[in-house]
This record gives structure tokens, C-alpha cells and sequence, in this order.
């Protein structure tokens, strides 16, 4: 077997690895507390990944095999992989660019605004119909609850660093002026006219902030640091395929070469 048919074999199954962490960002998302609530990213991704894998896979085959039809499906194939792949990576980062914590007075943790994110991410939270499935898994989760036995005092609660979507969905927002009982219990506000979010809140355990605006907000905070971090390990994998892609189009290119070199030698053109 021609030593460059060797070689397109092993490239094309770097293509194979590489297609791991992109399908393991997909499970990560999948199997997070927050992102299995939304269900939004996490399947484009784990098909991508699938899909390059199985590639990946055509390729390594017709490398060693030097089946040269499956090559040129593969290099084919690869190169839509590589772009689609591209776009969602510029994508992640487009949508989540927007979007960030404003502090409060006496308060470690941040509190968060629906308007300050894209318009693609509102859209998924501000349909009701959407909203109410998100809300109905989020109050099963033990993203609530837990505060309630971490921190028993004020204090304590005040000076803890929430996460976007324990800040947004389990206490009222801080401008209503609600007194601390427990970390999902607060009773006498100062002001229910602050915000529309303050009239929302509810010391149903059930109920307590989900229907507020800045409950989606948190949730869109979680979601664009998951997904961000998600971007890189895609932005990786792209970067990876690209180079493994060129790598393997020349070595391609210098086993067809070979092959002309070999029939002229052995007198077939």
C-alpha cells in the first residue's frame, strides 16, 4: 500500500477525534440543570459532531483501503462540515456578545436585565408558550431549594455570589424592597411599583420568581456563559479540521500524483 494512502488514513482519523469534543459540548449542554430546560443548542451540536465522525470515518476508510470514490465524498462532505460548523461557532458568539450583570447596593451577587441581550435569545424566553415549559422544568430543579440550606442568614445571603439564574428566579428583584426571611421567603416590600417583576414574585415555592422578566434574564446569563464555553471547545474543533482538511487535500492530491507517475511507468498512458 502507497505510503500516501497511509498517511490520508491517519489524517482522516484525526477528523474522527476531533469530532469528540464537539459531540461531548453537546452532551455537556444537554445534561446541564438550566440547558435541558431550554433545549435549544445542544442537538445542532451533537448532530454536527455525529455527522463529522461519521465522516471522518468514510475518510479514514478510503484512506487505507484507497477506495478513491469514498475519498472524494469525504473531502466533499468534510469541506460543508467545516463551513456549517464555522457559522455555528460565529453564530454562539453573535448571540451571547450582549448581556451582563448590573450590581446593587450591599449586594455581592448581580442582578440582571431581559432588554441587555440579543434579540435572537429574547425570542426564546418571551413567548409565553415557550416560557411556561422552561418554567415548569426550572421549578423541579434544585437551583432554588439549595440556597435554603446554604444560607440561613441575611447576611450570608447578601454577601453570597449567586448564580444568574438563582439571582433572577429565587428572590425578588433587590429595587422592590422586600425583607429577608429565608432565601426564597421575603415579605413586606417598600415598593411594588418599582418594577413589574415585584408583583410577580411569589412565596409559593413553586411559583416564587419564574414568572419574572429577570428570571429570563438570569436564565440567558446561564446560557451565554455555557454556551460560550461550549464556543471554545468548537472553535478548537474547527481550527483542528481545518488544518487536518488542507493537510489532507494535498496529501490526496500527491497520491493521485503518485498513481499517474505509476501507470506512466508501467506503460498505461
Amino acid at each position: 500500500m502507497p505510503l500516501s494512502n497511509n498517511v490520508i488514513g491517519c489524517i482522516n482519523f484525526i477528523s474522527v477525534l476531533l469530532s469528540v469534543p464537539v459531540i461531548g459540548a453537546g452532551i455537556w449542554l444537554a445534561t446541564g440543570e438550566v440547558n435541558s430546560c431550554v433545549k435549544l443548542l445542544q442537538w445542532p451540536v451533537i448532530i454536527l459532531g455525529v455527522l463529522i465522525l461519521l465522516v471522518g470515518l468514510a475518510g479514514f476508510i478510503g484512506g487505507f483501503w484507497r477506495i478513491t470514490w469514498l475519498l472524494i465524498v469525504y473531502l466533499m462532505a468534510m469541506l460543508v462540515l467545516i463551513v456549517l460548523l464555522g457559522i455555528l461557532v460565529g453564530f454562539i458568539y453573535m448571540v451571547t456578545i450582549k448581556g451582563s450583570g448590573h450590581p446593587e447596593p450591599s449586594r455581592a451577587y448581580l442582578e440582571y436585565s431581559l432588554q441587555d441581550f440579543s434579540g435572537y435569545l429574547r425570542r426564546r424566553v418571551q413567548r409565553s408558550y415557550k416560557w411556561d415549559r422552561i418554567r415548569t422544568c426550572l421549578s423541579t430543579t434544585s437551583i432554588c431549594p439549595e440556597l435554603n440550606q446554604t444560607y440561613t442568614s441575611a447576611l450570608d445571603f447578601f454577601n453570597a455570589h449567586l448564580s444568574p439564574i438563582q439571582s433572577g428566579c429565587c428572590k425578588p428583584p433587590t429595587k422592590c424592597g422586600f425583607t429577608f426571611v429565608n432565601p426564597t421567603y421575603w415579605i413586606s416590600p417598600i415598593d411594588m411599583n418599582a418594577d413589574m417583576d415585584c408583583l410577580q414574585w411569589s412565596n409559593d415555592q413553586n411559583a416564587l420568581c419564574y414568572a419574572c422578566d429577570s428570571c429570563k434574564a438570569g436564565l440567558l446569563q446561564n446560557l451565554k456563559v455555557d454556551w460560550l464555553k461550549a464556543d471554545i471547545f468548537l472553535l478548537l474543533a474547527l481550527i483542528g479540521l481545518i488544518i487536518v482538511y488542507i493537510i489532507g487535500c494535498c496529501a490526496f492530491r500527491n497520491a493521485k500524483t503518485e498513481d499517474l507517475f505509476r501507470k506512466y511507468r508501467q506503460g498505461y498512458t
